[in-house]
């Protein structure tokens, strides 16, 4: 009992996407995934069952329906907004974000993936175009998605080749397909990528094995997600704490409290460790560690802490606590990699607010320095963004951001940039330090 407790908080919890094209069976692999693991209850599965909406031939049921919650989803047979699920197995637990194929809803994908461990993207082998030079066409939305995956540093990338009924299980159309993706995962730069043969219709290599497929002898999907390590590189990582709220006492006692209350983002912190307020510059020297529970010696990343210093100083509401060591770099003009997620394009005259840990402040987009083609990898000159555009882009910002690389720190190298009139988030960006 207790090396298999060891051995699950040593794998920890693991946050898994799925993404693909329309109707490439993320919902479907989902609910299946579920279903086979015994991760649904008796009352979701008669209710699945009792749906006008079916999509499935004869008494079937209809497994997409265990994540497609929205009426529209089930009525137009595409999936729209992020669904999560939470299940386990005796050897880890999960949380799944089922995120929409379409390329209205890439924004959706991005919400999603942007606190993912791993991806599943899915490929349908009926769609892929197979000519007989022996060339391979991968559809848009998986070149998009996967780029995607990169842009967000997700650790690993699982291609599941879906519908293999659809071809009579064909190895010979598995290993094409997996040759052209593997190609161009070689281009965007992805390292951890393990193709998988699958039908998640009739459950084939999801959770069971499949008979019919004996020249795969490979995991199935479960277990290759059981054995998947998890390393939290926040925890290496040089202390960053964005303050969230500056606490005082209740006024009615004589000792004075002001503690500075958020979550640790990276790193670890120890009473007494010495600190930089950003952007001021300040130094500080921690004399407390306040939790709910009482005081600690020391935290780490995940924690959230209130924290109490032996100066008086002017701190509130937007800065950055980080090691004096190694403080974040502060920059007043950004280079970034984003992803355009409103309808309205880029209006490089506008005023934006940029949302960067717990500090708003006006942006404005100088420029855009290039637009990523997701097909081809190349990047070309471009003047605005539309939407699901990814792009490299120039913004200047009215108030100092103490920030990390993305690729360094994901929590101090995102963003997001807000419209001051409507308020809706029009993208989500990847800070860069190495221009």
């Amino acid at each position: 009992m207790n090396a298999m407790t060891d051995n699950l908080n040593q794998r920890g919890l693991l946050r898994f996407i799925t993404a693909g094209s329309v109707d490439d069976g993320k919902s479907t692999l989902i609910g299946r995934l579920l279903y086979d693991s015994k991760g649904i209850f008796a009352d979701q599965l008669a209710a699945v069952s009792r749906s006008k909406h079916k999509r499935t031939v004869g008494d079937t049921i209809d497994l997409s329906l265990l994540t497609d919650g929205l009426e529209a989803e089930r009525e137009q047979g595409i999936t729209i907004d992020v669904a999560y699920r939470y299940f386990a197995t005796p050897k880890r637990k999960f949380i799944i974000a089922d995120t929409p194929g379409h390329e209205q809803y890439t924004r959706n994908m991005v919400t999603g993936a942007s606190t993912a461990d791993a991806v599943i993207i899915l490929v349908d082998v009926s769609k892929v175009k197979l000519g007989e030079d022996g060339s391979v066409s991968l559809l848009t939305q998986t070149k998009r998605h996967s780029t995607i995956a990169k842009l967000l540093q997700i650790e690993h990338v699982i291609v599941a080749v879906n519908k293999m009924d659809l071809v009579n299980y064909d190895q010979t159309v598995y290993e094409r397909i997996v040759a052209a993706y593997g190609a161009f995962a070689r281009s965007l730069g992805l390292k951890d990528v393990t193709a998988i043969p699958l039908s998640a219709l009739s459950g084939d290599n999801v959770v069971l094995a499949s008979e019919r497929m004996p020249w795969y002898g490979g995991p199935t999907l479960i277990e290759l997600l059981e054995g998947l390590s998890v390393y939290d590189e926040s925890h290496a990582a040089p202390l960053r704490f964005p303050v969230q709220l500056v606490a005082r006492h209740n006024g009615h006692e004589a000792k004075d409290f002001r503690g500075y209350m958020g979550r640790i983002e990276s790193g670890k912190v120890s009473v007494g460790d010495k600190l930089v307020v950003q952007p001021s510059g300040q130094q500080a020297t921690v004399k407390e560690i306040v939790t709910f529970d009482g005081s600690l010696q020391s935290a780490v990343a995940g924690q959230s802490v209130t924290l109490l210093l032996n100066e008086y100083l002017d701190i509130s509401r937007g800065d950055l606590l980080a090691s004096a060591e190694q403080p974040a770099t502060q920059l007043k003009q950004v280079v970034a990699d984003v992803c355009w997620m409103s309808d309205e394009p880029l209006d490089l005259r506008r005023k934006y607010w940029i949302k960067h840990g717990t500090r708003q402040t006006a942006a404005k987009v100088k420029q855009v320095d290039s637009i990523l083609d997701v097909n081809t990898q190349q990047r070309h000159a471009a003047e605005g963004l539309k939407l699901n555009d990814i792009a490299t882009v120039q913004l200047s910002v009215q108030q100092p951001l103490a920030a990390d690389a993305y690729c360094d720190n994901r929590a101090t190298g995102a963003f997001i940039l807000i419209d001051e009139v409507t308020h809706q988030t029009v993208a989500a960006g990847m800070i860069r330090l190495d221009q």
